[in-house]
């Protein structure tokens, strides 16, 4: 039971607020949740809702505004946790006269990783990924396919506890998509423990343990799909993500405030 799993990520009334001029925007609002060691935990949302936000603050690339975060019981912006932490943003910028080894080479050195591990680890990594027979091919001449599957490798080089992926399938065709899937799915039973966001509720659906619902900053349900089919008396993942939203955006019309924080 994923309830007995120690808590790998844990945020605590996690708020950010953004200014531009004199304009507050609420980028997240006094959000809960935790992420236990060996799961898969997905971040679904339209556009606008938080997500990337909440996945840079506990990658510790920004700062909150207010509230906490713990990373193995540690503080995410502490230099020594960074070594846990893997992160592949939604849009990554690569050197692409750089082939695939020579990216990798070159995250890996950021860890000052000795030589003789960098090597291993890097040939491990394009097997994993299925890239070993394009290793000497420039990036420039990758496909949206290749590149996300050389990010995930760029994510993974420092061999991290903890994988946070930004809209890991966008762009990609199904084949792609399942590729991806499969990936992840292999590092779940190896123990990584896995925080991704996604636009595909297809996706999110068959490889994901928990999930959680964003809408405008705001975490409105959070928990085991089944238990939430059954909250939201939603037949699936769809009908259950619009009925999310429309109970939140419904509460705010009647001036309650209803969201369901459970884990």
């Amino acid at each position: 039971m994923v309830n007995f799993l120690p808590v790998m990520i844990e945020v605590n009334d996690l708020t950010k607020i953004y200014f531009s001029g004199k304009k507050r925007i609420v980028g997240l609002n006094k959000v809960n949740f935790n992420v236990r060691k060996g799961e898969i935990f997905g971040i679904l949302g339209p556009n606008g809702s938080g997500k990337t936000t909440c996945l840079k603050l506990i990658s510790g690339i920004i700062f909150p505004t207010s509230g906490k975060i713990s990373i193995m019981g540690r503080n995410p912006f502490e230099i020594g946790v960074k070594r846990y932490i893997g992160f592949l943003p939604e849009n990554p910028y690569y050197y692409d006269y750089l082939t695939g080894p020579e990216l990798l080479s070159f995250y890996a050195k950021l860890f000052n990783l000795p030589s003789y591990i960098i090597k291993k680890r890097i040939d491990g990594l394009l097997e994993l990924v299925g890239l070993s027979d394009v290793r000497d091919i420039p990036l420039k001449h990758y496909s949206r396919g290749m590149l996300e599957r050389i990010g995930l490798a760029s994510a993974l080089i420092n061999n991290p506890r903890i994988l946070i992926l930004d809209e890991p399938t966008a762009g990609l065709d199904p084949i792609g998509c399942r590729e991806i899937r499969d990936i992840l799915l292999k590092l779940k039973s190896e123990g990584k423990t896995i925080l991704l966001s996604s636009h595909f509720l297809s996706e999110v659906e068959k490889i994901c343990d928990r999930i959680a619902i964003f809408h405008r900053g705001n975490l409105l349900t959070a928990g085991r799909l089944e238990n939430l089919l059954h909250r939201y008396d939603a037949e699936n993942l769809e009908t259950l993500f619009v009925n999310a939203i429309e109970e939140f955006e419904n509460s705010k019309l009647n001036g309650e405030k209803s969201m369901d924080y459970s884990n």
